[in-house]
């Protein structure tokens, strides 16, 4: 997909129910668009991650990851599935993410300070990044000193301009760290996920491989970071771009932005651009009927959770951010059933956080009118390169 990746979507949505394209990396691929299409399709267990499904005469198979990073949820059908999940699923559970929120918006003011002390700022750059990196960070247990090196390796994956010999120079970059991180908790265990997961690997090996258990981490890291970054970004820009919705979420003269307006904002902005494009791809086991297209198995199967969230046939005036529209809960950002984002609760309160503390903060705020706001122009994802803006201190 392009920069506009919603002019996309519309374009192929009126144009049939699926369509053969060319991937990311140059090979042959089906994209459905439609939400009447994507919602089922994201459930139906004719529809495997697993390579081992994929025709072995090419096609599309997302990156080349060594087998040390590949064992991950996003190429496992249950039960295999089901095991992982159930390991690091404690992490995100709703009791565990609520504990939480008092360090998060600690760390979300401490950010907000160096804002005030700056002025003119880049609110994915200086907030949105660095709140993301800290925060899944401190979960799995990362040392401050290597978490500067997040964002340049998932911009390397997932940018417009990815090359492979350059993605297999950031692979080995993270296998090596991961690896290193490992190491370092089998040696001195702290009480952050990895090395909960660290404990149970070497209890019991039939829970988890070693591979496993770095590709969990992995996983758990990369999707935590750029997800979570990019729809804290997107709501920023939606609230510093439309005052009405800027007011909704902090009324004037109210003290503090309203938890409820400010969590179906972050719900809607997840609609509205969903921070992943396209769901991990997928291939048939059998042959499937899409709107009276049929894919042969085997074939690589990509659905566009960009598109069937802004699908007008499922969304009234989906092009527009409506925090209080009646269908808000229906958009398919996170995934759907087994295959439901595992850190779709955290991600969720780092932007109510993110939102608030800022509006709190800096209820004057303004995009920078000299320097607009940058999407990245990724095949992939949705998120902002850049947001400017100014705040007052």
């Amino acid at each position: 997909m392009s920069e506009q990746p919603h002019a996309v979507g519309a374009r192929l949505r009126e144009s049939g129910p699926a369509h053969k394209i060319v991937a990311p990396d140059g090979s042959a691929a089906w994209l459905v668009t439609r939400y009447e299409d994507v919602a089922p399709l994201l459930a139906d267990p004719r529809l495997s991650l697993s390579k081992q499904h994929a025709k072995p005469d090419g096609g599309y198979r997302g990156f080349e990851l060594p087998p040390a990073l590949d064992a991950n949820l996003l190429n496992m059908d249950p039960p295999q599935h089901t095991r992982l999940r159930r390991l690091a699923s404690p992490a995100f559970g709703a009791g565990h993410v609520a504990r939480m929120r008092p360090a998060l918006e600690k760390a979300a003011h401490r950010l907000a300070d160096d804002l005030a002390a700056a002025g003119e700022v880049d609110l994915v750059a200086d907030y949105a990044a660095p709140f993301s990196v800290l925060v899944i960070s401190e979960l799995l247990g990362v040392p401050e000193e290597s978490r500067h090196r997040f964002r340049a390796w998932t911009t390397g994956l997932l940018g417009a301009g990815a090359t492979r010999e350059g993605m297999r120079e950031i692979v080995g970059e993270m296998l090596r760290f991961f690896t290193g991180l490992i190491a370092d908790k089998r040696t001195a265990p702290g009480t952050d996920v990895l090395s909960a997961l660290v404990a149970a690997r070497d209890a019991d090996d039939d829970r988890l491989t070693e591979d496993e258990l770095t590709s969990l981490a992995f996983l758990l890291l990369f999707a935590g970071f750029e997800n979570s970054a990019n729809l804290m970004a997107s709501c920023l820009h939606a609230v510093l771009t439309d005052p009405e919705l800027r007011r909704s979420v902090r009324p004037p003269g109210d003290a503090a932005s309203s938890p409820d307006a400010t969590a179906a904002l972050v719900e809607e902005v997840a609609r509205h651009e969903s921070p992943a494009l396209l769901a991990i791809r997928r291939f048939p086991v059998e042959d499937i009927d899409v709107g009276g297209v049929v894919i042969p198995a085997g074939e690589t199967v990509l659905l566009s959770l960009a598109s069937a969230n802004r699908d007008p046939r499922r969304f009234t005036a989906p092009d527009a951010v409506d925090p209080v529209r009646p269908d808000l809960a229906r958009h398919l950002s996170f995934g759907q059933s087994v295959h439901y984002c595992i850190g779709a609760p955290l991600a969720r309160l780092e932007a109510r956080i993110a939102v608030g503390v800022f509006l709190d903060r800096f209820p004057n705020a303004l995009l920078d009118p000299g320097s607009p706001p940058r999407w990245q122009p990724s095949p992939r994802v949705r998120g902002l390169a850049s947001l400017p803006a100014l705040v007052d201190g």
